[in-house]
């Protein structure tokens, strides 16, 4: 005798649990995100009454008079500009001797080296190709100026 089992399939009636919250966020979550988008829009302070905080026009650049435009210079970058144009006249290795002494003379300098020695690497690409700007390389500021030529022509 043999014994088969019957199996009766349960069926559903209507939708899980599962499907019906899915169903309840597919329908409610956009509508929160447009809102919240909306509410976090409005809150943003687009105008100001301060005009120390405004937003300058081009045209207003014209406008400004000589004394705001001839604001002192920080040292790092009259020290840069300077040595840029070493680097034009001279050579990059006469630069980065100078910007090693300018470190030496001042330490405050130092936190501002690795950004000249990069802008300097830059520089020597420009002015001599990647190849002849590589043989001027210098550890100078942790080899901030390989790095320079690196980013400059890869």
């Amino acid at each position: 005798m043999k014994h088969t089992h019957t199996y009766t399939q349960r069926t559903r009636r209507g939708p899980g649990p599962a499907r019906r919250i899915g169903r309840s966020l597919a329908l409610v979550l956009p509508v929160v995100l447009v809102l919240s988008g909306t509410l976090a829009v409005t809150k943003v302070q687009w105008t100001t009454t301060d005009p120390d905080q405004s937003v300058l026009a081009a045209s207003d650049v014209a406008e400004l008079d000589s004394t705001e435009r001839a604001k002192p210079r920080a040292p790092h970058e009259v020290l840069q500009d300077k040595l840029l144009m070493e680097l034009q006249d001279e050579d990059p290795g006469v630069a980065l001797t100078h910007l090693q002494e300018a470190v030496n003379e001042r330490p405050s300098l130092a936190k501002h080296c690795t950004a000249i020695a990069r802008a300097l690497g830059r520089a020597a690409v420009r002015a001599y190709g990647p190849t002849r700007a590589q043989g001027f390389a210098r550890p100078v500021c942790d080899t901030s100026y390989a790095t320079g030529v690196a980013a400059q022509f890869a």
